[in-house]
């Protein structure tokens, strides 16, 4: 019976060994990730700020996009995206974002992923106003605006589009990464990719913003998600690491007293 017991109670560590082990080694698998995205993201801005400084690559789009949007403007449809511009612009969506963390963060009785969001905001915001004073490229002519000189930022990169990527990005893997699988990773992405665009068109649409503007965004927001997947992935190996040894037998603890 003790030889029974014992083997059950070794099979037991064991397991809690494994999933540890497998915990820690996706943790570690995801934070390489997390730094690809880094990586990819920044060479992506890189690339899109170099063919805007020559006057190259995809900056040969800027100005014919720009053109063909306002030609086929209409009524209804500028309504409409003068909407979406105004709901995802810097007066609205901050609030919208603070309020549904809080929400968040009081129903989930956890703190860390909605804190995790809102710092996640609020470096891509910092990242946007900083590199437009620094980069300080002048907005499309006034000419071509919806409403001329209702936006006096510089150009590049829309902020806009930053921080509604952002948001997709970063809470579709906060939801993800709770039970991922390939469908619900299909769904996030697509999700995130069809709501940026549509923020993105609004932004070219209204005549506020360059195709590259919207482009070197995307790849912010980028960037912005890979630091969540590491910060958020090297948090989760340090748990597991801690709950594998506090899983594991001290190796006096079957001594026994001696006469």
């Amino acid at each position: 019976m003790n030889f029974g017991h014992d083997g059950a109670d070794r099979v037991r560590r064991l397991r809690r060994r494994w999933a540890w082990w497998a915990r820690a080694r996706g943790s570690e698998i995801a934070v390489g990730a997390g730094l690809a995205l880094v990586v990819l993201g920044t060479a992506g801005f890189l690339g899109v700020f170099d063919a805007v400084r020559e006057n190259d690559d995809l900056a040969t789009l800027d100005q014919p996009v720009l053109d063909a949007l306002v030609a086929g403007r209409g009524p209804g449809l500028t309504a409409v995206m003068a909407a979406i511009s105004t709901a995802t612009g810097p007066q609205v969506l901050p609030v919208l974002v603070l309020v549904g963390c809080l929400t968040w963060g009081y129903l989930g009785r956890s703190w860390w992923q909605p804190v995790l969001l809102m710092s996640a905001m609020a470096a891509a915001a910092l990242v946007s106003l900083t590199l437009k004073a620094v980069i300080a490229r002048p907005r499309p002519p006034l000419g071509t605006m919806d409403v001329a000189g209702s936006e006096s930022t510089y150009s590049f990169p829309s902020g806009h589009t930053i921080g509604t990527a952002t948001l997709l990005l970063v809470v579709g893997y906060l939801l993800w990464v709770r039970a991922p699988t390939v469908r619900s990773l299909v769904i996030w992405l697509v999700a995130a990719g069809t709501g940026t665009l549509v923020v993105a068109l609004s932004r070219l649409y209204l005549g506020y913003h360059f195709v590259t503007d919207v482009v070197a965004s995307v790849m912010l927001a980028t960037a912005v998600l890979g630091g969540v997947v590491v910060i958020d992935r090297r948090r989760a190996a340090g748990a597991a690491r801690a709950a594998g040894l506090e899983g594991r037998p001290r190796q006096d603890s079957n001594l026994q007293p001696t006469d």
